[in-house]
């Protein structure tokens, strides 16, 4: 690091990029919980015709996303504030809305801690109780704004809706943020209703895993007007354009495209099932993912074993130093699983 570095940020732990760039090089891609399918032709399509006014400023209120998607919501557009991936949600969020601290369990979405540490946020980490997320546990966090991705990475294992409210209701000093990244694979398991009831909740969601977008970054929140306001104060204080041209059209597209985008999550819980069925058959423990991935570890095999043995026949998972006997594996297209229930049958 240069000499010119602020102080605060000697120790920063950035967020790993590494394996993500690594796997680029023509392996198959199951580490990433990106979609295998394309962006809707939709989506295609008018991110293409975007490209003509690139000349001009992005609308900094994506007001034609926010009218689509509250419809959708059924709420409205003010409720509504988009971030550059649901991330920048996140760190908006932490930025300006943790003065009493933070909450969150001690295995969960790896940004959480890492957002946390770089604003100087004070943070209490919650165990999981065999993998689940324990609404007792969420009582007297003295106003401590409460993270809980829901369903829950890379465990993908879900609360019920009665289990969110809970917590809801036994903080009425917090904010409490559900992250919905995944909760398109679930079911019918959207606190969004809690929207209309609850003025201390904030929903996030991305574009990133169930509508293609990845690569688009684009992420939303929903939450009642006036925290909506804050946010949106914070976002334009700093990044008012945050959401460029061509993001905003496929975002468009591929709200306007929905049947295609319902008709790949079925394919996806659909081949999900079938893998964790055949890797059951295999030896190895598998959560009841709720998600596009499965966790997993075999009852022999470490995961570090599995992990090479696959990026070794071209076949990239994701496989975490803090949990070494886990394993977290994206769901891709049939045929990309049955290679790698193929390579698995190898080497267990």
């Amino acid at each position: 690091m240069s000499k010119f570095l602020h102080s605060k940020f000697k120790s920063l732990e950035p967020y790993d990029t590494s394996e993500e760039l690594e796997s680029m090089n023509g392996y198959i891609r199951l580490n990433t919980n990106e979609s295998p399918f394309m962006p809707s032709p939709l989506a295609i399509k008018y991110a293409y015709e975007s490209a003509k006014g690139l000349n001009y400023y992005s609308d900094p209120d994506c007001r034609l996303l926010a009218e689509k998607l509250s419809s959708m919501l059924n709420i409205k557009p003010s409720q509504i504030v988009f971030g550059n991936g649901s991330d920048e949600i996140l760190n908006f969020i932490f930025m300006g809305l943790c003065e009493k601290g933070a909450a969150f369990p001690d295995i969960t979405y790896s940004f959480y801690k890492i957002l946390a540490k770089f604003h100087g946020v004070n943070y209490k980490l919650i165990p999981l109780k065999n993998f689940r997320i324990a609404p007792d546990d969420y009582k007297n966090l003295q106003a401590r704004t409460i993270f809980i991705a829901n369903p829950n990475a890379p465990t993908g294992l879900a609360l019920k809706l009665d289990e969110i409210e809970k917590i809801i209701i036994s903080n009425p000093d917090s904010l409490i943020i559900i992250d919905e990244a995944y909760i398109d694979f679930a079911d019918s398991l959207s606190a969004i209703k809690f929207i209309h009831e609850y003025n201390n909740i904030i929903i996030t969601r991305t574009f990133s895993k169930s509508r293609s977008l990845a690569g688009g970054r684009l992420g939303f929140c929903v939450t009642c007007e006036e925290i909506a306001n804050d946010l949106r104060d914070i976002k334009n204080t700093i990044t008012p354009y945050n959401i460029n041209a061509m993001t905003q059209a496929a975002g468009l597209g591929s709200l306007e495209d929905d049947d295609y985008y319902k008709e790949n999550i079925n394919l996806i819980r659909t081949v999900r099932e079938s893998t964790k069925i055949n890797l059951r058959k295999m030896g190895f423990e598998v959560t009841d993912s709720e998600t596009n991935f499965l966790f997993t570890r075999h009852e022999r095999l470490t995961g570090q074993e599995i992990f090479t043995h696959l990026k070794q026949n071209g076949i990239m998972i994701r496989y975490f130093e803090s949990l070494p006997e886990f394993n977290r594996i994206t769901i891709g297209t049939s045929e990309q699983m049955q290679k790698l229930l193929n390579c698995l049958a190898e080497i267990v």
